[in-house]
């Protein structure tokens, strides 16, 4: 690959996510990250990472770009991914590589759901291997949305890893997670979708999601009880398509200061 990171950018902390086929990069604390090449930068971090020159424009947290030969500065935590220029044609060569498995493999019918019909095991959706980046402190209604005061922020873990459908495949319609999570496309044209029910004739929102974009808002909503509350939703894939997932898990034992970021 040509898309190297420049020498004078910070150390990148290799995931392993993607094998050959999707190149997965962590970066904390950067000052500035110049890129070489063309690479989607994703901002897991919770204040604004800035791009470009003359002038430089926020790249605000959870939101991603696709970047060629830019500059980032200012940011907590980022994660960059690159692709070759045929990764396009040999997306489903990604599931051969180590740590992937067939979803139905590693759930069954466990998949959970509020009140529905249960995941079927032979969904062609695969999971690639997780990754821990580190810890953030987040104020989950204002990060939500739902307040403009925010409370104190509490501690997060955020975990990271690549999935993979094949072209017209219905990912599972489903309403519940513990975490708050977003989608970064890599390869592909596929989509978020909201339901008002576990019915995909009741399809009220499309998202198209195309290399580099990221779901602009996480989905769900802050419970009375503090639980994440989601809409029913899924992803469907278009064409053969790698996304990346960015979850946000709570943290129940106190967060060190090296564990911070």
């Amino acid at each position: 690959m040509n898309m190297a990171l420049a020498e004078a950018s910070p150390t990148a902390r290799p995931l392993g996510l993607g094998g050959r086929i999707v190149t997965v990069e962590a970066f904390a604390d950067v000052d500035e990250l110049a890129l070489d090449g063309t690479a989607i930068v994703v901002n897991t971090g919770m204040r604004d990472a800035w791009v470009g020159e003359g002038p430089s424009r926020p790249l605000p947290p959870l939101h991603s770009a696709q970047l060629t030969g830019a500059r980032v500065g200012q940011a907590d935590s980022l994660v960059v991914l690159r692709t070759s220029e045929d990764a396009g044609g040999r997306a489903a060569d990604i599931v051969g590589e180590p740590g992937w498995h067939l979803l139905g493999d590693l759930l069954g019918d466990g998949l959970d759901v509020t009140g529905g019909i249960p995941f079927d095991p032979a969904t062609p959706l695969w999971k690639g291997p997780q990754a821990t980046l580190g810890r953030v402190d987040l104020a989950p209604a204002h990060l939500l949305r739902e307040t403009t005061d925010p409370s104190p922020p509490l501690p997060f873990e955020v975990r990271v890893n690549l999935w993979f459908a094949p072209a017209g495949t219905d990912c599972f319609i489903h309403n519940a997670h513990d975490f708050i999570e977003v989608h970064t496309q890599v390869l592909g044209t596929g989509r978020m979708q909201k339901f008002s029910r576990q019915d995909h004739g009741t399809r009220y929102e499309d998202q198209v999601m195309s290399p580099g974009w990221t779901t602009p808002h996480p989905f769900c909503a802050t419970g009375t009880d503090g639980s994440f509350q989601y809409p029913w939703h899924q992803y469907r894939a278009d064409t053969d398509c790698v996304w990346l997932a960015v979850e946000y898990h709570r943290v129940t034992e106190p967060t060190t200061t090296e564990e911070s970021r």
